[in-house]
């Protein structure tokens, strides 16, 4: 009987550290696991702009420009408008890619681009949220 009275159990502190411990590893896959389902379900929208043509015209100002794309999102994306250093010059242009697709979209300028100077494209979807943006120097000749 007294063998049995000598042998300690662990203490309280120990036994809560430890449960502490499991219960902290467990909430981390748990929220790991979660995370990648989201992400599944969730997809992404991105268009990447691959090429800019800043296209002359002879004897009329130069205000074309050439947008080639790329959809490197997962969720087919549809281009509703585009901006130009801030300013819309594509209002409705509605190209629609899906994943991995490559189009084209020609924008006209109010004005004759400038050579030299540089210029921000900023592509929206429907719901105002940007899919893309890039900036091109335009060729100095």
């Amino acid at each position: 009987m007294k063998i049995l009275k000598s042998r300690k159990a662990l203490s309280p502190v120990v036994a809560s550290i430890i449960l502490i411990a499991v219960t902290v590893a467990v909430s981390i896959a748990v929220a790991a696991w979660m995370g990648a389902l989201t992400v599944g379900f969730m997809g992404s929208s991105s268009i990447t702009i691959t090429k800019v043509s800043f296209v002359k015209s002879d004897g009329n100002p130069s205000q074309n420009i050439d947008l080639s794309l790329k959809n490197s999102g997962t969720k087919t994306v549809t281009i509703v408008t585009v901006k130009v250093n801030g300013i819309e010059v594509a209002k409705n242009a509605t190209l629609t890619l899906n994943p991995g697709d490559t189009g084209a979209l020609r924008l006209t300028l109010a004005s004759a681009w400038v050579p030299g100077n540089p210029y921000k494209f900023d592509l929206y979807d429907g719901s105002g949220q940007i899919l893309g943006s890039y900036e091109e120097r335009a060729p100095n000749t």
